[in-house]
């Protein structure tokens, strides 16, 4: 509740805001000040009960990406994929604005700019922004959010890239032999588990079950796993062998170790240098992704390729979507495409207009 006090020959008044904040002012005439007084205790009251919106605080985007890294990205898987995109994009666009004057026509502003990023990349920034604008609005500094519109971006695609064929899977694992047993059975695992890097870089050995020929996945670079769920892969026929004598060559506590006895990083040359180099003796071409020259697969696209023939070889795409950790069927729906004969039994569900027999035509006389 707001006071009245007299403070040096003048009266003051003292409340706190919809915030918590103390506020005070001063009146010449007692009158005055009470009149005041019961003007912000009903819009405090109003605030409260969402009756009124609270004014606009004068934070800066600039304190609300403080508040962001510090509250929120350090708590998320994700939380340095954020920082980034704030260092790199949000911050330096909209750093010195007040949160209450960012715009539609600003967000606009900010997609023109970046017409030349992919819309992924364009959409993931953006979905970023709006979180924060969220947050700002829950925190009271603004009252209401710009409806930013974001690009669309195709969730199911065939647009990816994977070792099409047994013989391309064939070629490139006898080139990854010339690198030694580590660098093949590294990526013969990738190949036959469809696990993402920092899973794999993580794997124990008291994580595989070699008796019921499953593998248990529960943790990745930065803790948890993407869907933050623990999930079971089998150990296929192609692997078990490959696997089994990794071990014997295994001391470490982790199933796959660097020079130094160590995790692999998420910069390792494994998952970058060594993997181009085995490309490139194993004669599979250079292609281009988004404009720009790259090898024929990255080591993700081994996660493609294991769901790829998983699927051309009539896998069953729920077992498909437990094994890759997708939280929904859409994401593994991208696969649909290549599974063989998939509507066979379908080419005859509407009548052939040829197999008809001929109409007769009727000449009706005139009435």
């Amino acid at each position: 509740m707001a006071q009245i006090e007299k403070h040096y020959g003048k009266w003051r008044v003292r409340w706190k805001d919809h915030l918590g904040k103390r506020q005070s002012k001063n009146f010449q005439l007692r009158s005055e000040a009470l009149f005041f007084k019961k003007q912000k205790e009903l819009e405090v009251e109003e605030i409260k009960r969402g009756i009124k919106c609270p004014p606009p605080c004068d934070k800066s985007f600039d304190e609300l990406c403080n508040y962001w890294i510090e509250r929120r990205a350090s708590l998320k898987r994700s939380g340095r994929d954020d920082e980034s995109m704030i260092r790199k994009h949000l911050r330096p666009y909209f750093g010195k604005t007040k949160i209450k004057d960012i715009s539609v026509a600003d967000s606009d502003n900010f997609i023109l700019a970046r017409s030349a990023l992919s819309k992924k990349t364009l959409a993931n920034q953006l979905t970023l922004l709006i979180s924060m604008l969220n947050l700002a609005k829950d925190l009271k500094w603004i009252s209401e959010v710009p409806k930013i519109k974001k690009p669309r971006v195709r969730l199911i695609s065939k647009d990816f890239r994977y070792l099409k064929t047994n013989e391309e899977v064939h070629r490139f694992l006898s080139a990854a032999q010339t690198e030694g047993d580590l660098c093949f059975t590294f990526y013969a695992f990738a190949l036959f588990t469809g696990m993402r890097a920092g899973e794999i870089a993580t794997i124990r050995w008291e994580d595989i079950d070699f008796e019921k020929r499953l593998i248990t996945v529960q943790r990745s670079f930065n803790g948890p796993t993407k869907a933050e769920d623990v999930r079971y892969v089998p150990i296929l026929d192609a692997l078990l062998s490959h696997l089994l004598r990794w071990k014997l060559k295994s001391p470490s506590e982790l199933v796959f170790t660097n020079r130094d006895g160590k995790m692999f990083g998420e910069s390792a040359r494994i998952f970058q240098e060594v993997l181009q180099r085995v490309l490139k003796r194993g004669g599979f071409p250079a292609g281009q992704r988004g404009g720009k020259s790259s090898g024929y697969i990255t080591f993700h696209d081994l996660r493609h390729t294991f769901a790829s023939h998983w699927v051309m070889s009539s896998g069953d795409l729920f077992k498909l979507q437990k094994i890759l950790g997708h939280k929904t069927t859409q994401m593994t729906q991208r696969y649909c495409h290549l599974l063989p004969n998939a509507f066979v039994e379908d080419h005859s569900r509407m009548p052939n207009f040829e197999h008809q027999k001929e109409a007769k035509i009727v000449n009706f006389p005139n009435t």
